[in-house]
Parts: structure tokens; C-alpha cells; sequence
């Protein structure tokens, strides 16, 4: 979609992005992504209104064939996969001994190969986790991020767009309820803690439903080909400026940028779709439990408002947010949203009041408490 008239491409404007493929895969033939296709605000009302295809095929991708892979990826993650079908995808954590986050996945099983996407630049790290754990596991994990690619429709109107490529009744996400603090075992279903619905598509690959829209996991060959029959039928494209405005004001947090190397899991609301807290032991498990049971983590996500006054660039990953003089939080992803002006997300302290009055760099900042 780099070739589509207009685009504008991630690293001709920020060549230090994270949004771009990495060394390894370009050389494999993967290609950028574009920011926008001129005109980001427009491109972001289509995706908050009606639906517009965005380009992520510069997200890694996994795949773990073999016929234990279920249980396998069950005991070194976050969520539980025993009961994972075909046609039914998650998401899933990789933690640190002490309960940090390392990696973040998303999956689509298709009843012989279970696909892991992941951020740029994550899979190598991923895929060295998973290597290591193999032991004689009858599973073979490898880079597939140059055989497939995800490209996403974002918007109310995704699932109806979907039909053009063939595929209809994609169900919605199906969430487990978070159980309160020292919960009975058993309260909580023997399955994934979020199931999204994953069927085939006729050119080869999946559609899965997703909070945002419809990801569509292609044959890198049939990209081309999707994007046309899309575009075809009306189907407009965004940049991936307009799919991060519309993800930050979902308020979902992106490992990596929206996440340091402290963040646990119940910071950034990811025990409802990532982690299941009655699947038994894993890496970090213990961690997680704990802070579950006493019912605070020291931090919390939350969406700034920016005042833009002082300056009309969002401010960068990592910058400090400030109360009194001290840094109590980071910023994450900071955008300029069609409706809510300049928003980023950020993890703050616990403590700190919604009503408190904030600085990120010389930009006042508010919380918004909804």
C-alpha cells in the first residue's frame, strides 16, 4: 500500500520510528507503511465513522506449528490456550520472572499452526523466547513475518466491508469478566480470557475480529490482490497516524510504547485480554496474582488532554509527566485526534488525583476521568 498515490511513508518522516520493518525483514522484502495518504484528520473520521483499510503489514509475525503448540504456548504465556480452536484467536504476554511485561501478541489458530503478530522489532525477541523454551516440545516455532502480512479494517462499519472478500458473521470479541480480588478457583471459564472470532479467507490467510475493526492475515503474495478487491468496492485507506489516534482514544496501550521496562500487566489493562488469573503457573505468574489479590497497582493508564498551546507537537514517548515539580508517569503515544485535539496515553502514578494539574514538558495536561 506504500505504492498507493499520496502515501506518505512512516520514516520519510521519522526516520527513528518504531513503525517501520526491521533490518532482517526488509532484506526479506518487506516493506514500510504509510503515516497518512494526505490528509490524516479526514483519514481518522473515516475510521471513527464508517470504516477505512490501514496498511500494519510491518508487524512481525510467528508462526508455531506442531501438534502440542495449544499446551506449549499455554504454559509459557500469560493466557491459557489449552482449549484454543480453530478459528478462534486471543491475545497473549510473555512476563518477566518478576511479572514485567516483555512481549505482546496477538493470535489467530487455524487448526494446524497458531499466528502470533507482534510489534516491529519485537519478533526477534519472541521468537528467541519461544526457541529457548522448546525443550522437546513437538512444536516449531519460525519467522513468518515474510510469508504473511496483517492489514486491518478499522471503523463501525468493518465487519460489513469484510463481505466484499467473501466473509460474513464474524462474531464479536467475547471477554471474560475480570473476577474481583481473592476469587474462588474455578470462578473463572477454562479458556481464553478473550476469544476472537477467526475465519478463512478465500485468497488464503484469516479474517479475525478484533475491538478496532477486522484483521486480515494475508499471503504476502495476495496483499496486493485484497487491497485492490477493497479499494474496488469503495473501501478507503488510512494511514496509520488515523489508526493510532483512533487506538489511543480507545484508550489500548501498545507494549513497547505505551509500557516501560517496570510496567506490569494490571497497569495497563491488559489481565482482561492477555492474561487468564486462574490458569495456574507461568512465568511473572506470581506477580500478577499478588497485585490482583491486594487490588492496587502502583500505576495506572490513563488518556491526557494536552492544551497544545505552547506547542502543536505531541510530545515524544517517555516524556515525563509532571506534578509539583516531580515526575510522577510517562508518556506513551501522542497524537492529534479529529475531535479531542492533542491526546496521548500515559502511565501515572496511582495516587495521583484526576483532577491534578499536570505538565508534559511546558504543555499543561489533564486526565481525563471518564
Amino acid at each position: 500500500m506504500i505504492d498507493i498515490a499520496g502515501a506518505v511513508a512512516v520514516e520519510s518522516i521519522d526516520e527513528a520510528s518504531r513503525d517501520q520493518p526491521d533490518a532482517a525483514h526488509v532484506a526479506a522484502g518487506v516493506r514500510g507503511v504509510a503515516a497518512h495518504y494526505g490528509d490524516p484528520l479526514r483519514e481518522q473520521r473515516t475510521l471513527d465513522t464508517a470504516v477505512g483499510l490501514v496498511d500494519r503489514s510491518h508487524r512481525g509475525v510467528i508462526a508455531v506449528p506442531g501438534e502440542e503448540r495449544a499446551s506449549w504456548l499455554h504454559t509459557v504465556t500469560s493466557q491459557h490456550l489449552t482449549a484454543l480452536a480453530a478459528g478462534e484467536g486471543t491475545e497473549l504476554l510473555v512476563l518477566s520472572p518478576h511479572g514485567h511485561i516483555e512481549q505482546h501478541a496477538v493470535v489467530a489458530e487455524d487448526g494446524e499452526t497458531a499466528w502470533l503478530d507482534t510489534e516491529p522489532g519485537a519478533t526477534e525477541g519472541l521468537l528467541a523466547y519461544l526457541e529457548k523454551m522448546r525443550f522437546f516440545s513437538k512444536v516449531e516455532p519460525r519467522d513468518a513475518t515474510a510469508e504473511r502480512a496483517l492489514l486491518s479494517l478499522v471503523g463501525p462499519a468493518a465487519t460489513e466491508a469484510l463481505g466484499t472478500l467473501g466473509v460474513t458473521g464474524l462474531a464479536a470479541p467475547d471477554l471474560v469478566a475480570v473476577p474481583g480480588p481473592k476469587f474462588p478457583h474455578g470462578a473463572v471459564p477454562q479458556r481464553a480470557s478473550v476469544r476472537y472470532d477467526v475465519k478463512p479467507l478465500p485468497v488464503g490467510g484469516w479474517a479475525r475480529r478484533v475491538p478496532l475493526g477486522v484483521d486480515l492475515l494475508v499471503p504476502r503474495s495476495a496483499m496486493d490482490q485484497v487491497v485492490a478487491e477493497l479499494r474496488g468496492a469503495g473501501v478507503p485507506v488510512a494511514g496509520l497516524w488515523a489508526y493510532e489516534a483512533i487506538r489511543v482514544a480507545a484508550r489500548q496501550p501498545r507494549v513497547g510504547v505505551d509500557t516501560d521496562h517496570r510496567t506490569i500487566p494490571a497497569e495497563v489493562d491488559l489481565i482482561g485480554p492477555a492474561v487468564h488469573l486462574d490458569k495456574g503457573c507461568y512465568r511473572g505468574q506470581e506477580t500478577v496474582a499478588r497485585v490482583h489479590n491486594m487490588g492496587r497497582p502502583p500505576r495506572r493508564l490513563v488518556l491526557l488532554h494536552l492544551d497544545g498551546v505552547t506547542t502543536d507537537q505531541p510530545p515524544t514517548a517517555g516524556t515525563p509527566v509532571m506534578l509539583d515539580g516531580r515526575a510522577v508517569g510517562f508518556v506513551g503515544t501522542a497524537v492529534l485526534h479529529h475531535e479531542l485535539g492533542q491526546v496521548a496515553l500515559a502511565v501515572v502514578k496511582r495516587n495521583v488525583p484526576d483532577d491534578a494539574a499536570l505538565l508534559v514538558g511546558e504543555t499543561a495536561a489533564a486526565i481525563d476521568p471518564s
